[in-house]
Formats: structure tokens, C-alpha cells, sequence
């Protein structure tokens, strides 16, 4: 049997992370979800023909602008375009800042 953690546990465990960088204003910090390495039929996908994920979790978030309060929060799943925001690698793991106005929304 497969464990699944609870959304409140996924939360509380990237609360807990300690990501050495802050965003500033509306940018938010997000750790994408790992590209698929099989097809539905197991075919393996080879790595220049993976996919960029366009889904990811919020690591850590700025604190927004005067007139604009941020609406994401740590440990939000999000949707965001293919080509949005700057790859950047903290503590040898691979991260994406975007604006918060290049997301397309929170899922689930």
C-alpha cells in the first residue's frame, strides 16, 4: 500500500524547510514537481525529450506590495506558465522564481 501524506502534513513539511532566501515584493520562490520519467504505458521518456513541469510548490514567498497583498502561501501547489519566471539552483536543488501575477492559480 502507498502511503500519501495529508495536505496539512505536505504543508507543515515545506514550512519546516529552511530555504536561505527571501523574495522579494511579489515573487514567490517555487521547487516545480519533477518532470515524468515513463509514459502511462512505461515507455522511459529520455532526458531531451522530458517535458518542463508547469506545476510546483511554494517554497517561500515575498512580502508582496503595498497595494497588493500576496494571495499564495508556503506550501501552496501552483500552475504556472512554460516559460515563466528564472531557474536558479539554492543548495544544489533546482528552484523557479516567478511574479506572483505570472501564476495561473493554486491547485487543490
Amino acid at each position: 500500500m502507498a502511503y500519501s501524506m495529508s495536505i496539512a502534513e505536505e504543508t507543515n513539511k515545506f514550512k519546516n524547510m529552511t530555504v536561505k532566501f527571501k523574495p522579494l515584493a511579489d515573487r514567490v520562490l517555487i521547487e516545480p514537481t519533477a518532470a515524468e520519467t515513463k509514459t502511462a504505458s512505461g515507455l522511459i521518456i529520455p532526458d531531451t525529450a522530458k517535458e518542463k513541469p508547469m506545476e510546483g510548490t511554494v517554497v517561500a514567498v515575498g512580502p508582496g506590495k503595498t497595494d497588493e497583498p500576496m494571495t499564495v502561501t508556503v506550501g501552496s501547489k501552483v500552475l504556472y506558465g512554460k516559460y515563466s519566471g528564472t531557474e536558479i539552483k539554492l543548495d544544489g536543488k533546482d528552484y523557479l522564481i516567478v511574479k506572483e501575477s505570472d501564476l495561473f492559480g493554486i491547485v487543490g
